[in-house]
């Protein structure tokens, strides 16, 4: 996974509160085994008609709105369990998402596969969405070391919560066999010196 640490950008707005994986990445497109391609169905039948027309009216066809910050409404990623969801997103070109609320299964899969599902309170998700419609090319900034998220614009700053384990990965680029080779000094060095008290 390629490694993330500080990225500043402007945001895409999709103010929906209760999106689920099937709408994400729906079910008939489930069939491939690797993450390639997803990101061309992300979002499929709200970006396209019955004839495969782009939809005019849905954010991801406008192209005023572009970035690599997914800013959505609250319970995003509901519903079923499907890694799939992640791997479209960032397919797409998603290195973040920001909600007030996340579905534990897809914050798990999101982190699993490079992506930073970021929780902010209910008050600074609007502030955001405010700013994007105020100024689509409005920036972002999320520092992952530092753990904050600033609104450029406004210059508001907030923290967020990450696992540490997490964190490291997503600093480094590690998925977790990676982290674990990272490790393999350390593991040699543990068998080595470890003590084999049942032979004793």
């Amino acid at each position: 996974m390629t490694p993330f640490k500080k990225l500043t950008s402007s945001a895409v707005p999709l103010p929906i509160e209760d999106v689920d994986t099937d709408q994400i990445i729906p079910a008939r497109f489930l069939k491939a085994v690797t993450r390639e391609g997803f990101g061309e169905n992300l979002f499929r039948d709200w970006r396209y008609d019955k004839q495969n027309e782009p939809k005019e009216d849905f954010v991801l066809n406008n192209p005023i709105y572009t970035g690599q910050i997914l800013v959505a409404g609250a319970n995003f990623g509901c519903g079923s369990s499907r890694e799939h969801a992640a791997w479209a997103i960032g397919d797409f070109g998603f290195r973040v998402v920001v909600s007030s609320y996340f579905a534990d299964i897809f914050r798990g899969n999101a982190l699993n596969n490079g992506i930073l599902p970021l929780v902010v309170s209910p008050a600074l998700l609007d502030e955001i969405f405010v700013t994007i419609e105020n100024n689509p090319a409005a920036t972002f900034t999320v520092d992952l070391e530092a753990q904050t998220f600033k609104n450029e614009t406004t210059g508001t700053v907030t923290t967020f919560d990450i696992d540490s384990y997490k964190k490291t990965c997503l600093i480094n680029g590690y998925d977790d066999i990676d982290y674990l080779l990272s490790q393999r000094d350390l593991i040699e060095k543990f068998e080595r010196e470890r003590v084999d008290y049942s032979l004793a």
